[in-house]
């Protein structure tokens, strides 16, 4: 993987689950389908999911809803992945 890809792909992931976390649904899926395409890619998800990558990239997609359950295990294998683990802290906005 050349040098530049895993940053790319953790800022690509912290990004996309922000944008989740904010109500920005469809910017979120796009940011990570960005660093799923990065790293692992869908093939081997959909291995991982027993799913087809089809199926995956369409879960990822502007025209799709995914189920919160589906979603979040793609996330958490993703940051198992990039040995990564994001917080979620409350913070009061002015």
């Amino acid at each position: 993987m050349p040098k530049g890809i895993p940053h790319f792909a953790r800022s690509c992931h912290n990004e996309g689950v922000e944008c989740l976390l904010a109500g920005d649904v469809d910017t979120g899926k796009a940011v990570l389908r960005d660093s799923i395409n990065a790293t692992i890619g869908f093939e081997e998800l959909s291995r991982v999911f027993d799913k087809s990558n089809k199926r995956l990239i369409r879960m990822f997609g502007p025209k799709r809803n995914p189920q919160a359950s589906n979603l979040f295990a793609v996330i958490g294998y993703l940051q198992e992945q990039e040995g990564i683990h994001l917080e979620v802290k409350a913070r009061k906005v002015a």
